[in-house]
C-alpha cells in the first residue's frame, strides 16, 4: 500500500459516520493549561528565578516603605497617647461659699458613649503623720485623698511597689503613697513578705500598701496619700462629693465629651464645672497621623511603579524571546487561544509567585528593622493585599500584549524569528 493510499484510509477513518469532519478545536482542561504554564518555568528555572526576582523586589520594597513607617507611627502615637491625649479633667470652680459635686457625679460621667473610664478623687481635710509623736507641720503639703479603685488606669499611673487599693481593701484603713509624699515620710518602697509600714491619719492608724510611681499627667497624685472611698466615708468623716473628676474617652470624640461632661456632671448648676481643654498633644497626633498617611501613600506609589516598570520589561522580553517555540506548537496543532491562555498563564503564575516571595522577604525586613529599632512592628494588610493583587495584575498586563502577538503570528512567521 502506498503513502497516499494510507494517509487516505487514515483520514476516511478519522471522519463521522455522516461523512462531515469534525473540525472542532480540542479544548484544554485548566490544569492542562496550567501545566503548559508552568513549563516554561521548570524548564528555565534561573530566567524565572530572575524574572520574579523584578517582580519579589517591587513588592518587598511595597511593603518595607510602608510597614516601617507604620511601625514607627505606632510607637509615635503610643508615646504621645502617654501624654493624655485621651485624657480630661473636671473641678468645681473655686467660690464662696464651695461648689460641690454631686456623689453621683462620677457614674454620670461614665455613662457618657465615648468614655471610657471615669475615676475620681475627693479632699478629705484630713491630716497625715509618720506618726503619733510627731507635729503637724513636718508634713504640711502632703494631702489626704478618697480615691476609686479604677483611679490608675483614668491617670495612666503606675506602681512602683506593692499594690494598689482594691475592692478587698477600699472599706478597711490601708493607704497608697505618692512618690513625694512617700519620700516626705519616709517609706521609700514596700517589701514583700516584711511587716508593712503603718501612717497616722486623722488619729488613726492606717497600713500603707503600695507606692506609686511618678505622675506626670497628674503632679498632684504624688505629694497624696490615697485611702479608699468606703474608708474615707467611714473613718475619715468624707462626705462623698468629690473634688477632681478624671476620665478618658476615645479621642475622635474628646471634644464632644468635654461639651457635655459640665451638664452631665452637675445638671443644676454646669456653669461652675470647670474642664480641662484637650492635651495639645493631641492636635500634634493628629498632625502626625495625616503627614504619615500622605507618607505612606507616596512611597507606594513610587514603589509600585518602579515595581511594575521592572516587571513589564522582564515579561515583554521572557514572552518574545519564545516565539520560535510558539511557531512550533503552532506547527504541531496548536490554536491561538491555547498560545495565549499558556503564556498568559505563566505570567500570572510567575507574578504570582514573585509576589508570594516579595511579601514574605518584606514582611521579614520590616519586622527585623522594627524588632531592632525597638518598635512594634506593624505590616499593614492592605499593603500586603495591595502587593499581591498589583503583582497578579502586573503580570496579566506584561503578558497580554507579546502573547496576542505571538498567536497572531504564523507557523512559518514564528519559526523563521531569529
Amino acid at each position: 500500500m502506498t503513502i497516499t493510499s494510507t494517509r487516505h484510509a487514515a483520514d476516511a477513518a478519522s471522519r463521522p459516520v455522516g461523512g462531515v469532519a469534525d473540525s472542532r478545536p480540542v479544548r484544554l482542561a485548566p490544569l492542562d493549561i496550567l501545566g503548559l504554564g508552568l513549563l516554561g518555568i521548570r524548564t528555565r528555572k534561573v530566567r524565572a528565578a530572575l524574572s520574579a526576582l523584578g517582580i519579589s523586589i517591587g513588592i518587598a520594597t511595597l511593603i518595607v516603605v510602608t510597614g516601617i513607617p507604620a511601625s514607627s507611627q505606632k510607637a509615635l502615637m503610643a508615646e504621645l497617647s502617654a501624654l493624655g491625649t485621651n485624657m480630661l479633667k473636671a473641678v468645681p470652680a473655686r467660690q464662696d461659699p464651695p461648689v460641690l459635686l454631686p456623689p453621683e457625679s462620677v457614674d454620670m460621667a461614665d455613662r457618657i458613649g465615648p468614655v471610657t473610664v471615669a475615676s475620681a478623687v475627693a479632699n478629705t481635710h484630713a491630716e497625715v503623720f509618720r506618726n503619733d509623736r510627731v507635729g503637724a507641720d513636718d508634713y504640711a503639703g502632703l494631702t489626704v485623698l478618697a480615691g476609686k479603685v479604677d483611679l490608675l488606669e483614668a491617670i495612666n499611673a503606675e506602681v512602683g511597689s506593692g499594690r494598689f487599693l482594691g475592692a478587698d481593701t477600699e472599706g478597711f484603713p490601708t493607704a497608697v503613697l505618692g512618690s513625694v509624699a512617700a519620700s516626705r515620710l519616709g517609706i521609700p518602697k514596700i517589701t514583700a513578705g516584711q511587716p508593712a509600714p503603718q501612717i497616722y491619719i486623722d488619729r488613726r492608724w492606717f497600713t500603707v500598701i503600695g507606692i506609686l510611681e511618678k505622675t506626670p499627667l497628674s503632679p498632684d497624685i504624688d505629694r497624696s496619700v490615697l485611702v479608699g472611698w468606703d474608708a474615707a466615708r467611714s473613718l475619715l468623716k468624707f462626705d462623698g462629693h468629690p473634688t477632681v473628676i478624671y476620665l478618658k474617652a476615645r479621642e475622635s470624640q474628646i471634644e464632644a465629651v468635654r461639651d457635655v461632661l459640665p451638664a452631665t456632671i452637675n445638671p443644676e448648676l454646669p456653669g461652675v464645672v470647670q474642664v480641662s481643654r484637650p492635651s495639645d498633644a493631641l492636635a500634634a497626633k493628629r498632625a502626625t497621623e495625616s503627614t504619615f498617611s500622605a507618607l505612606f501613600l507616596g512611597l507606594a506609589g513610587v514603589a509600585l511603579l518602579v515595581g511594575g516598570i521592572g516587571v513589564a520589561n522582564t515579561m515583554v522580553i521572557s514572552v518574545l524571546e519564545r516565539r520560535r517555540e510558539i511557531g512550533l506548537r503552532r506547527a504541531l496543532g496548536a490554536n491561538r487561544g491555547q498560545i495565549r491562555a499558556q503564556f498568559l498563564t505563566e505570567s500570572i503564575v510567575l507574578s504570582a509567585l514573585g509576589g508570594l516571595a516579595g511579601i514574605v522577604l518584606g514582611t521579614l525586613a520590616t519586622a527585623a528593622y522594627a524588632t531592632h529599632q525597638h518598635w512594634p512592628p506593624v505590616i499593614p494588610l492592605t499593603s500586603v493585599a495591595a502587593g499581591f493583587a498589583g503583582a497578579i495584575l502586573i503580570g496579566t498586563l506584561a503578558g497580554v500584549y507579546p502573547s496576542l502577538r505571538a498567536a497572531r503570528l504564523t507557523p512559518t512567521e514564528a519559526l523563521a524569528t531569529t
